[in-house]
Formats: structure tokens, sequence, C-alpha cells
């Protein structure tokens, strides 16, 4: 589920490994880049942790946000 905390929307995703992990990221900047709509992540090992917010909008959430979470969700599953 993601959080709405400080101005942005967070998730973390677990993977069984370090490739799948990647792999999912390949998919997100596909994604983020059709959207324009590019995320602040980090990634450790099988750990992906997403923040979503808008900057142009004053770096707070937006819809755009909230839209691109359920693309990444749908990815994921």
């Amino acid at each position: 589920m993601w959080k709405h905390e400080n101005n942005k929307l967070t998730k973390s995703f677990v993977f069984k490994d370090f490739i799948e992990a990647f792999g999912f990221m390949t998919k997100v900047a596909l994604l983020a880049e059709k959207h324009n709509h590019h995320p602040f992540w980090t990634n450790v090992y099988n750990k992906v942790t997403i923040e979503l917010n808008t900057h142009d909008a004053g770096d707070i959430v937006t819809d755009k946000d909230h839209q691109l979470a359920g693309e990444i969700d749908k990815i994921k599953t």
C-alpha cells in the first residue's frame, strides 16, 4: 500500500533477488518516461523504494502521482 507522508507517495517493493528488482525498475523507468513523470527511488539488492510527488506543482502529491502509482502497482502484480 502506498503511504502519503511528507508530501510524497511512498512504497517499497521486495523481490526475490537483484535481477528481479532491476527488471522491475526498468519497466517503471519506461512507464515513467511515457508519463513524463519521474520518481525518486532507491534500490538495495532486492528492495526498491519509490517516492512520488509532482515537482512542477510545488513538490506535493497530485493526481499525476496517484495515476503513476496505480500503473506501477500493475507492473508488480
